[in-house]
């Protein structure tokens, strides 16, 4: 599945309420909605002007909603998933792989550190809705430099 409009995205994201990676995590951890929220909330704080880093952290978890499909784990659905609408470096970030000169590993280990953190039941980490203008701006310059290519 290819996402190709923020309103995909955002039903995709929307569809992680109530969602769990693993059934016995629903205990202890958050749902994969808050935890999407929760992380991308941690890497603004961390790196309020790099949009890309904090989209990447909010959109991680969809590959577990996702139907199965093409080979590879939740992360790779999601990286293919969001690559079309989001661009290669979101995409990359999102399966975790670096790409030498353009992402740092202090961007792979900023969304590592934020992913285990943004676990915590109670951390009011704002409304899916907050982040609609940043998806729409990451993906006008995804489009903007798909164009120039």
């Amino acid at each position: 599945m290819e996402l190709r409009s923020v309103e995909e995205l955002m039903d995709l994201l929307n569809a992680c309420r109530g969602a769990w990676p693993e059934p016995g995590l629903r205990r202890t951890r958050v749902d994969l909605h808050d935890h999407a929220l929760q992380t991308a909330a941690l890497l603004r704080r961390v790196r309020p002007a790099d949009k890309e880093l904090q989209v990447a952290g909010l959109v991680h978890p969809v590959g577990h909603v996702l139907p199965p499909g093409a080979p590879g784990g939740p992360a790779d659905r999601a990286a293919a998933a969001v690559r079309p609408l989001l661009g290669d470096r979101v995409s990359r970030l999102v399966r975790r792989l670096p790409r030498p000169g353009t992402d740092s590993d202090d961007d792979l280990l900023r969304l590592r550190q934020a992913d285990e953190e943004g676990r915590a039941p109670g951390f009011d980490a704002g409304v899916l809705e907050d982040w609609r203008t940043v998806l729409e701006l990451v993906a006008a310059r995804n489009t903007r430099l798909r164009a120039v290519d």
